[in-house]
C-alpha cells in the first residue's frame, strides 16, 4: 500500500498553503457511484466558479451605481458556498439595473444565468441521489431513526458493514427485484 499524499482541494505550487486531504474517486468510492460522483464534483467547482462571477458582478453593480452592501454579501457567499442563495435575487436585480447601468446589468447578467444553470443541475443531481438512496431501501423514516440513535456515527457499525461488503465480494448489496432499477448510462 502506497502512502497517500495529501490531493485536494488541487492548489498551485506556488502557493505555500498545501492540500488539507486525500481524495481519490476511483479508488474511495463504489464503481457503479463513481460517475454520479465526478458529475456532482463537477457541479460543486461550476458552482464555486458561479460565486466568484457573483463578486464580479456584485463589483460591477457597486461602480455602477448601485449599493456597496452587495459586494459584502457576494464575499460572505463566495465563503459560505450557500446552495441557490442569489438565483432569483440576481435575475430581479440584474432586471432592474439594465434602466440604470447597462454595461453593469450585462455583467450582472452572466452571474445570474450561472446561478439558474447551477439551480438546475442541483435540483437534478437531488432528484438523481435520492432515487439512489429510495432503490437502496432508504426512506425518511429510517434516515430519521439512523439520526436520532446515532447509528450513523458509530465505528462499530460502520466497520460491521464495510466489512460485510467486503467479504461478498460485492460492492453493493443485494436488494429484492421489486427495487427499481436505473440505467448507470443515463445523462442526467
Amino acid at each position: 500500500m502506497t502512502e497517500r499524499v495529501n490531493n485536494f482541494p488541487p492548489l498551485p505550487k506556488l502557493l505555500r498553503i498545501k492540500p488539507c486531504f486525500y481524495q481519490d474517486i476511483d479508488e474511495e468510492i463504489p464503481q457503479p457511484y463513481c460517475q454520479i460522483v465526478r458529475r456532482v464534483y463537477k457541479l460543486w467547482i461550476l458552482y464555486s466558479i458561479t460565486l466568484c462571477v457573483n463578486l464580479v458582478s456584485c463589483i460591477a453593480w457597486t461602480a455602477g451605481g448601485g449599493s456597496a452592501v452587495n459586494i459584502g454579501l457576494g464575499l460572505l457567499w463566495l465563503i459560505l458556498f450557500s446552495p441557490c442563495s442569489y438565483t432569483c435575487c440576481g435575475w430581479i436585480a440584474t432586471v432592474l439595473f439594465f434602466s440604470t447601468n447597462v454595461g453593469s446589468a450585462v455583467i450582472m447578467l452572466f452571474s445570474a444565468l450561472l446561478f439558474t444553470i447551477d439551480t438546475v443541475l442541483m435540483g437534478l443531481v437531488l432528484i438523481r441521489i435520492h432515487r439512489l438512496y429510495r432503490g437502496g431501501g432508504g426512506s425518511l423514516q429510517r434516515a430519521q431513526e439512523e439520526w436520532s440513535t446515532g447509528v450513523w456515527k458509530s465505528a462499530p457499525v460502520k466497520e460491521a458493514g464495510f466489512n460485510a461488503v467486503v467479504e461478498s465480494g460485492s460492492s453493493l448489496p443485494q436488494y429484492p427485484a421489486s427495487v427499481p432499477n436505473y440505467p448507470e448510462n443515463r445523462p442526467w
